[in-house]
């Protein structure tokens, strides 16, 4: 998957072209920086965003390069994803299927990164800081490293493993807050799964689990749609703030 996206990236200019796109109802589109008007700067690289579940892109609709293992990679994430739900159901105290059949593992967007080597790492960042805004994200990264993540007040430097998937309710599980430093090395290549139903239209409420809740765990948060909570980044941009704060009661 990583030479997949390698190779899409490092294309001639003309035929990447066919693919650039702002319009978010592309099912397949490489741009740069999605909140390139709405966020204070621009962040060092370029990405190829693709709404993989429930109604992915024909496969002609892909680009050849990467084509075939991106059908490939998205099925075994899905697996991988139903799996995980379960496993963090279990760790909430609910019954292994609960998160699947609320819709957790409904929608799948795949954004694959490309960070250029930068001359000067020290005026921008590969990803500004923030937190994800979707049910689950699913990383696969290469061997340059970048990625921090914050851990009582202090970035910490979450090394690349050879084989390995870096993963991420009621403040139960918290989404962390992470970014990837620019650097002088690269390429460097990412592709982060997320499942979302936030393209979807959707009016599914959401909110803290109700048979987590009790005179001692009230709830922190109101209950929003998908869509809502994600319009948030749209509108502000990785701007270093969560939009759980919009929610919160």
């Amino acid at each position: 998957m990583k030479h997949g996206v390698r190779r899409f990236h490092e294309l001639d200019v003309e035929e990447k072209k066919a693919y650039y796109a702002r319009d978010t109802d592309t099912k397949f589109r490489y741009t740069s920086n999605f909140d390139l008007f709405t966020a204070p700067f621009a962040n060092w690289r370029d990405t190829c965003f693709c709404i993989m579940a429930p109604d992915g892109p024909k496969p002609e609709e892909l680009p050849a390069v990467l084509r075939d293992i991106q059908l490939e990679y998205t099925k075994e994430v899905m697996r991988l994803g139903i799996c995980l739900f379960k496993l963090l159901s279990e760790a909430l105290g609910l019954s292994p299927n609960y998160l699947e059949e609320i819709g957790c593992s409904e929608g799948l967007a795949v954004l694959s990164h490309y960070y250029p080597k930068c001359p000067e790492p020290e005026l921008t960042f590969g990803t500004s800081k923030h937190s994800d805004n979707d049910f689950l994200t699913v990383l696969l990264q290469d061997q340059i490293g970048g990625l921090q993540v914050l851990y009582e007040d202090q970035w910490l430097d979450v090394p690349p493993v050879t084989g390995a998937l870096v993963l991420i309710s009621n403040d139960k599980f918290k989404s962390v807050e992470h970014r990837v430093l620019a650097n002088r090395e690269g390429p460097r290549v990412s592709v982060a799964s997320f499942f979302t139903t936030g393209m979807l239209p959707s009016s599914r409420v959401f909110g803290p689990i109700k048979e987590l809740l009790s005179e001692h765990n009230p709830p922190r948060y109101r209950q929003t749609t998908v869509k809502e909570f994600v319009s948030y980044i749209y509108e502000h941009g990785l701007d270093g703030t969560s939009p759980l704060h919009v929610f919160r009661l």
